[in-house]
């Protein structure tokens, strides 16, 4: 195993950790604000980088069942959100390899 190396996002806003304010994607990612999490607001994302992927797992949503796994923080292992895999309902497809990052677990970093 080598050096990671955490990639520097240059847009115009940057969404980060809120602990330890690693870039995790920009603005421009954004696919929709329509989303609840765990800790309230969340974002659906098209990328998100410098981020470790958990195991999947079989959860039941507001939305369906989904096949979804936790996303980390990469620098400091924060959970920040999480990416989905499988959506078992046809009108929730358009989510399957899309993230979710919470808004109360990001901060604006630029």
């Amino acid at each position: 195993m080598g050096l990671i190396f955490n990639t520097y996002l240059t847009a115009r806003r940057v969404y980060g950790c809120k602990n330890c304010k690693t870039h995790l994607s920009n603005h421009d990612e954004i696919i929709s604000r329509n989303f609840r999490g765990q800790h309230g607001k969340a974002y659906l994302f098209n990328t998100v980088v410098n981020i470790d992927q958990g195991e999947a797992c079989e959860r039941n949503m507001t939305t369906g069942k989904h096949t979804v796994r936790d996303i980390h923080c990469r620098q400091c292992k924060e959970t920040v959100g999480w990416k989905y895999d499988k959506a078992y309902e046809p009108s929730e497809k358009y989510k399957e390899g899309k993230y979710i990052l919470e808004e109360a677990l990001l901060c604006t970093v630029s």
